[in-house]
């Protein structure tokens, strides 16, 4: 892949759209963070899908691919943000033309669903930000989140530090950054938005599913050689996650997660604030990191040095 690139930051005035490129959302629900943005200056233009519903989507097919394709192509707007995730990108995404985004780029900022388009942009060789969305971003708890949110995309790279979990496997590490929601990573295998792990610090996360269905992707992945040559990985938060009545599945979510890269050396971060958690932090998908797990704290600091800012 060649050097990923980074669209412009933002500036006080930069328009930022906000569309719902997936599941249906309650307007209601998005205005605070609307207000959040146009607190730190910035001009919100609000798709339609935004009050629109058809069955468990925000609008049709047809209807999403085109909104977002509207921004895309709009060279006004400077960053687009989810209002939230839940299931249709990967109805769509093959469906939009980046050929506007190419010549005037822009960050795109989300998480969950939004893997899909985040693991698309990258695979076109430009930076994104998985990170809250309109409804979450102001949610309990988010007061971090959305501070890194708006650190990213004015600029001011962020740096992490959590606390060490017993399962931690110590280590450095200097790389891109890739991943988002397990359950989309492994849905893209196979596909043109598949995402290159070699040489990457990864990171996953989740959210209501099953111990054994954890597993299952987890050995798809490996399966599929996305775990044995990465830089590092990061696991973040499996939130709600389900076991079997009787008999249980007897491991726990990081349990499962260690078992299969227990034969690796590379290092490995556990309960990472990243997730369906109001401490979701935003990571710079495709931007390089230094990454360090010790024996009291583990840290991701974002660099711009290998990649170019247009």
């Amino acid at each position: 892949m060649s050097e990923i690139k980074f669209p412009p930051f933002l500036q006080p005035g930069d328009r930022v759209g906000i569309v719902a490129p997936a599941s249906a959302v309650q307007y209601d629900d998005l205005i605070p963070g609307i207000e959040l943005l146009r607190s730190w200056g910035l001009e919100v233009v609000e798709g339609a899908t935004l009050k629109s519903h058809f069955h468990q989507f925000s609008a049709t097919d047809e209807a999403r691919q085109q909104e977002l394709q509207d921004m895309l192509d709009d060279p006004s707007i400077h960053a687009i943000m989810a209002a939230r995730g839940g299931y249709g990108c990967s109805r769509i995404v093959d469906k939009l033309d980046f050929t506007h985004f190419q010549k005037h780029p822009k960050w795109i900022v989300g998480f969950s669903d939004l893997t899909v388009l985040l693991s698309h942009i990258y695979n076109l060789g430009y930076a994104g930000i998985h990170g809250p969305m309109a409804k979450s971003i102001t949610a309990f708890g988010s007061s971090l989140a959305a501070e890194s949110v708006g650190q990213m995309l004015f600029g001011e790279l962020p740096a992490y530090a959590v606390s060490a979990h017993p399962l931690n496997r110590f280590g450095t590490a200097t790389a891109e950054v890739v991943g988002g929601n397990l359950c989309i990573l492994a849905h893209l295998l196979g596909s043109g938005t598949e995402v290159d792990t070699k040489g990457k610090i990864l990171f996953i996360e989740d959210i209501h599913e099953y111990l054994y269905n954890l597993d299952r992707m987890m050995i798809q992945l490996k399966r599929a050689g996305k775990l044995e040559q990465l830089a590092g990985l990061i696991v973040g938060q499996f939130t709600d996650m389900k076991d079997n009545s009787d008999p249980d599945f007897g491991k726990s979510t990081y349990e499962i997660v260690h078992e299969h890269v227990s034969q690796y050396s590379y290092p490995v971060c556990f309960d990472f604030p990243v997730g369906h958690v109001g401490d979701n932090r935003a990571m710079g998908i495709g931007m390089t990191a230094d990454f360090t797990v010790g024996e009291r704290v583990a840290e991701l600091t974002f660099l711009t040095s290998s990649s170019t800012i247009i």
